[in-house]
């Protein structure tokens, strides 16, 4: 047996107009006037009204036309109908930081956290104090999160991202070593047999440090790691206190130098240099916030 669906009509906009202003003004001539409408025209809207409703709603009486007790029980939902429809009518899709109390989620290396989120905080606050900025890692799950919204942009090396993704490129990274100032062996230049004779820190998480290990294996160069760090965190004070070297992208080992007792040497060998991009999805593309941050990150660190 075929199952009968019983369906609530779907009341047009015009008609939820007419109701309202029936009953704030209790006369069809007064309504016909304000919609700019010949009362003619709205009598017949009314009588759909009535019709899809399947009630009077209004009746004539001496003082006007007075609403039913269904139209009492309707009016505030259908106005409440009415200002969503004047919400969407009048949708803004414009983006305004200065009075902005939005978070936003970027995905970054911790790497990113030492170089890029000190200035980027600075910025927005500057601009935007009202805004709110998370730094979430980027692992496996950085896809999904764009995705979903949970994070709004990802910072750094991200090859695995495929279809469905945005990305501009900001910068070039190669490669530098850092070593204590004061490092009893090297001089003022590292040589590979420097580098291979001293011990190292070694970086054991991230993307990059593929394209180092990928380095070493192609050219057979041996190096002994005698510590291994999940991230750069600490890292400029084991350096500044012993003499161990780490191999590391140019733009964090600079900052650490600035930041500890250290220098900072070319590499001794050739390590492929990447690009540091800002991920979205398509998803967001068009989403004023999202267009804003990005023209942020754009403006601070593209490298033109």
């Amino acid at each position: 047996m075929k199952r009968e669906e019983n369906h609530a009509p779907l009341l047009e906009a015009s008609l939820l107009q007419l109701f309202d202003l029936l009953y704030s003004t209790r006369s069809v001539t007064r309504a016909a006037e304000q919609l700019g409408l010949a009362q003619p025209t709205v009598s017949i809207w009314l009588s759909k009204l009535r019709q899809q409703l399947g009630d009077p709603l209004f009746v004539r009486t001496p003082s006007g036309m007075q609403p039913t007790p269904v139209a009492d029980a309707m009016i505030a939902t259908a106005r409440e109908a009415l200002e969503s429809l004047r919400h969407l009518s009048n949708w803004d899709s414009k983006f305004d930081p200065a009075s902005s109390e939005r978070r936003f989620h970027i995905c970054m290396t911790d790497a990113s956290h030492v170089t890029l989120l000190p200035q980027l905080l600075a910025h927005v606050r500057s601009i935007a104090p009202g805004i709110r900025l998370g730094a979430t890692r980027i692992d496996a799950q950085t896809g999904h999160a764009l995705e979903s919204g949970e994070a709004d942009l990802a910072l750094g090396l991200i090859p695995e991202l495929g279809a469905g993704f945005y990305q501009q490129s900001l910068f070039t990274q190669d490669w530098v070593c850092l070593a204590n100032a004061r490092h009893p062996r090297i001089g003022d230049q590292l040589s590979l047999a420097d580098y291979q004779r001293e011990e190292h820190i070694g970086i054991v998480s991230g993307t990059g440090h593929r394209l180092l290990d990928a380095a070493l294996d192609r050219q057979h160069i041996d190096r002994r790691v005698v510590l291994e760090l999940p991230g750069f965190l600490g890292l400029a004070a084991i350096v500044s206190s012993t003499d161990l070297i780490i191999t590391l992208p140019r733009q964090i080992g600079e900052t650490l130098a600035r930041i500890g007792d250290l220098r900072v040497f070319p590499s001794p060998f050739a390590i492929s240099s990447f690009t540091v991009k800002q991920h979205w999805h398509t998803r967001y593309h068009r989403d004023a916030g999202n267009g804003w941050l990005r023209g942020v990150c754009a403006a601070l660190f593209l490298k033109k």
